[in-house]
């Protein structure tokens, strides 16, 4: 009993900064228009993952757009600029989607 206390309390732990992170994603109006696991209006958080899994300035460049916008990567709709989120969100946001394997 004492083992699967220590299991689920670790389990939970690990997990906490990923929710934190959805919560900010939630919080920056992100979710309005991609999901972790699918497309909405942009690419799936999972998809933008695989996508740059093998590009190391992948974390700064997507900060980049998250803030600026982009256009042309994804397809014909371009992402809006979120000029509301900080440089240290939008670091925080694409560390986070890149985690979403």
């Amino acid at each position: 009993m004492k083992r699967a206390l220590l299991v689920a309390a670790l389990s939970l732990a690990a997990s906490a900064p990923a929710l934190a992170d959805l919560a900010l994603a939630t919080s920056k109006n992100c979710m309005s228009c991609h999901a972790v696991e699918r497309k909405i209006l942009g690419p799936s958080f999972k998809d933008i993952a695989a996508k740059y899994k093998d590009n190391k300035a992948a974390p700064d460049m997507l900060a980049s757009k998250i803030i600026k916008g982009g256009s042309g990567v994804w397809g014909a709709v371009p992402m809006p600029a979120n000029n509301q989120v900080s440089e240290a969100d939008a670091k925080k946001l694409s560390t986070w989607i890149l985690s979403t394997k």
